[in-house]
């Protein structure tokens, strides 16, 4: 039973270095890209009037 414990704790803990080298490597750059371009993306003043009012 020792081994089966053994194996499930590589198992999991395999897959958690597997998860967080994929969220280091494409995660979390893709999502501060994401954020850089919206922050330079440049914001409208007005909003456009409803046409027909003025």
């Amino acid at each position: 039973m020792s081994i089966f414990g053994l194996v499930m704790f590589l198992l999991i803990a395999g897959m958690a270095f597997w998860l967080l080298l994929f969220l280091m490597a494409f995660a979390v750059p893709y999502w501060i890209t994401l954020g850089a371009v919206e922050q330079m993306r440049p914001k409208k003043v007005f909003d456009n009037e409803i046409e027909g009012e003025e």
